[in-house]
């Protein structure tokens, strides 16, 4: 009698077995069934291009070629594929390896005409009776300026059919979009480092003679201070003037501001009154390189050096939510809102023209005064968008209040990077 048990709870077992499997084969189609094939088939074409889209954003090198051109492949649909640039073979995934000499000077040809070919058997002839290679589509990629920058080459059993052509066209038209927003990447990136200069050409000139003026007074009455302002003199213009990475957190540049300020209360005294107010939560937030020091040197140069008397300058960062609250506020002299406004546009105008003397020099009231400001905002914009320029809050007589919004994360924005 057991045995019979035992037998007939094996069957039930094997039952049960089969029929968990059969309700996930059920299951699993169903699941399949949701998606239609177009469906499916435009999600793995835009899966694979996005795979090719990120080498190539990176930009037309043999690396960043050697890992689009896979996907690449499987965009066209091709035996091979070969990314060149103007000269030479960067990577081919495929067949034609051994072609690839007269695959060169066919991008060669299409790189310098700018127009696209088709090979036949007899550009393509070779010594090997077992090579399946008959023809191939050769289309030019065209970069940022309109220039042909490399050539896409797609690698035919036979003779190249119209559906090959048009999807090699197609593609290197799209992977040509990918290299032109490298391009453009890296002229932002370019743009970014040519302002961070011009605020360092800013800071030289006139802060390193006050600053070396206010040591030289200390080096006999009281050389320990001297000594100590040196120092500190030392370490701003060590961070200033810093080769590397376009983005600081905002401690650094609070520890920056710190000596500048240090520096300025020995040439000013105790005229000057500093009032920091600073979340301890928001130190790690990462915000452009030298974009919160010109602030607070236009507040102590503009606002408060011409006011009689003491001046107060106010530094504070709060936390808010998702994004990070900064102002810089002074009761100084303040300034005319239409002149302000006039001179970041001639700034703007002169930037667009060119780094003339105006955009260097400044306008308004004293060389360089909205120098700071238009250079700052800017780089806010291009970073984090326009929704986060500088708000500036002025008036003759009202002193200066200018607040930044800085978001808490960003893509692609790392201290030190």
């Amino acid at each position: 009698m057991g045995g019979n048990l035992s037998g007939v709870f094996g069957v039930v077992s094997l039952l049960a077995a089969l029929g968990a499997a059969l309700f996930a084969v059920v299951r699993l189609r169903a699941r399949r069934g949701i998606a239609t094939a177009t469906q499916r088939a435009t999600y793995e074409v835009l899966h694979t291009a996005g795979l090719a889209a990120e080498p190539l954003r990176a930009g037309l090198s043999g690396t960043n070629a050697a890992k689009a051109v896979r996907h690449l492949r499987a965009l066209v649909g091709a035996a091979g594929l070969a990314l060149t640039d103007r000269e030479t073979l960067l990577a081919l995934d495929g067949r034609g390896g051994h072609h690839d000499a007269q695959l060169v000077a066919a991008a060669r040809r299409a790189v310098a005409t700018g127009r696209s070919t088709v090979l036949g058997e007899a550009e393509l002839s070779c010594d090997r009776v077992d090579c399946p290679v008959r023809g191939a589509v050769v289309a030019p990629l065209t970069g940022a300026d309109g220039r042909e920058v490399g050539a896409l080459v797609a690698v035919a059993d036979g003779q190249p059919a119209p559906g090959l052509v048009q999807a090699t066209l197609e593609t290197a038209h799209w992977a040509g979009n990918q290299l032109a927003l490298a391009e453009l990447d890296s002229s932002r990136e370019r743009l970014a480092r040519a302002e961070v200069r011009a605020l360092r050409a800013q800071i030289s000139p006139h802060f390193i003679y006050n600053a070396l003026t206010a040591i030289g007074s200390f080096v006999r009455t009281d050389p320990d201070r001297a000594r100590e302002l040196i120092l500190e003199f030392a370490e701003f213009t060590r961070y200033s003037f810093r080769a590397h990475g376009e983005f600081t957190t905002l401690a650094e540049e609070l520890r920056s501001i710190d000596r500048y300020l240090t520096i300025e209360r020995a040439r000013f005294g105790d005229r000057l009154q500093v009032r920091l107010q600073i979340a301890p939560e928001v130190l790690p937030v990462t915000l452009p390189f030298l974009c919160l020091q010109p602030l607070v040197e236009n507040a102590v140069r503009h606002g408060l050096s011409r006011k009689p008397g003491t001046g107060m300058v106010s530094i504070e960062a709060r936390d808010a939510g998702t994004e990070c609250h900064i102002t810089v506020e002074d009761d100084g002299v303040g300034m005319d809102p239409t002149t302000l406004t006039a001179g970041i546009a001639e700034l703007a105008g002169a930037a667009a023209g060119g780094p003339g003397d105006a955009a260097l020099a400044g306008v308004g009231d004293e060389p360089g005064q909205h120098v700071g400001l238009s250079n700052v905002d800017e780089r806010l914009r291009s970073v984090f968008g326009d929704g986060f320029g500088l708000v500036v809050e002025t008036g003759l007589g009202s002193g200066t209040r200018v607040s930044m919004r800085v978001p808490k994360f960003h893509p692609g924005v790392r201290a030190g990077s």
